[in-house]
């Protein structure tokens, strides 16, 4: 049997480019004592991978040249070696990029097909619905009543982030997206109050003119403009979580900090960036509260599927460009 899995072959510099990855073939691992050998069925593509591929030191540890490259993935147990695990079982693990992988039982959590589809695990059930979470309830202190402003909107994170503060009772909600077709989706299936499309003029203008009243919450998931148009609109005492800043991951060069952060000394403001592995002590909670709005259709959510593990890779560029409405999906 063959086992097919995406390698890094070079750093990229700017934009990754496909002479940087290779799809190569290798045989189906065999699962060691206490592995669980599984035939993935859903990979996850997130814009956080862009760093692991640059040799730069940071909070995760670089993809290493010549070798398969890592990520979140849903799939079947095919075969056990492991205690709590059998054949049939279906797992949630870290070693995605590939059609199979041999998973330590201990780093792969069962998960219920029968609960959820199998995809909602990697996005609005799993990582990027706890991130949502964690970020806007504990590292933005949202209390009901604030205004609160999402940039990346549309996306897996964002698209969750803006339901979860309306559902916990925001005065109003305000996102960002790169498309009016990202827009009209904010309004009309997400409930967000206002929405812009940040291509069609200044930031800073747009937000001013979709919160007159400022803003009391920042999730940021792209920095740049975004951060400094925030900042201008901080009310007293706003805060602002940085999860992401997508709109720099592929420059050669230091982006420019805002030229307005004096500007939190006046609002007494915070910005705090915060990383989701800081906050699985949630998970239950998160589980708790946020599946029964899924169950119920309360907090809605898109997927982009992509199919076939040889479009892995322009997924991933894909997740860059913006390409997606929600969270993006590779299925095997």
């Amino acid at each position: 049997m063959i086992n097919r899995e995406w390698h890094l072959l070079s750093r990229p510099v700017g934009w990754p480019k496909p002479e940087d990855f290779a799809l190569v073939e290798a045989p189906v691992p065999t699962p060691g004592e206490g592995q669980v050998l599984v035939r993935n069925k859903y990979l996850s593509v997130d814009p956080y991978m862009r760093g692991r591929m640059s040799a730069a030191k940071s909070y995760v540890a670089p993809f290493e040249l010549g070798k398969v490259m890592q990520g979140g993935a849903v799939g079947e147990v095919v075969e056990s070696r492991a205690e709590g695990l059998s054949a049939g079982d279906h797992v949630l693990h870290f070693s995605g990029w590939r059609e199979y992988a041999a998973v330590d039982a201990r780093n792969a959590v069962k998960v219920d097909p029968e609960a959820a589809p199998l995809s909602t695990y990697l996005g609005v059930l799993g990582m990027t619905g706890l991130t949502a979470y964690a970020g806007l309830l504990r590292t933005a202190s949202f209390k009901e009543g604030d205004s609160v402003f999402v940039s990346g909107a549309a996306g897996a994170v964002g698209s969750q982030v803006g339901q979860i503060a309306r559902l916990k009772g925001a005065s109003r909600v305000i996102g960002s997206a790169g498309s009016d077709e990202k827009v009209k989706l904010l309004l009309e299936e997400y409930g967000f109050d206002a929405a812009f499309n940040y291509r069609n003029g200044p930031v800073a203008e747009q937000l001013r003119e979709a919160a007159p009243d400022g803003i009391d919450v920042y999730f940021d998931n792209v920095g740049g403009d975004h951060l400094e148009a925030a900042i201008g609109s901080l009310n007293q005492g706003g805060r602002i979580a940085v999860c992401g800043m997508i709109s720099v991951y592929n420059n050669t060069e230091p982006a420019p900090g805002p030229k307005n952060l004096a500007r939190l000394i006046q609002t007494r403001g915070r910005i705090e960036g915060f990383l989701v592995g800081d906050h699985y002590d949630l998970q239950p909670q998160f589980v708790q509260e946020v599946g029964p709005w899924v169950a119920s259709g309360a907090l809605k959510y898109r997927e982009t599927v992509v199919e076939g593990i040889e479009n892995n890779l322009e997924a991933f560029l894909g997740v860059l460009r913006g390409d997606n409405i929600g969270k993006m999906v590779v299925k095997l």
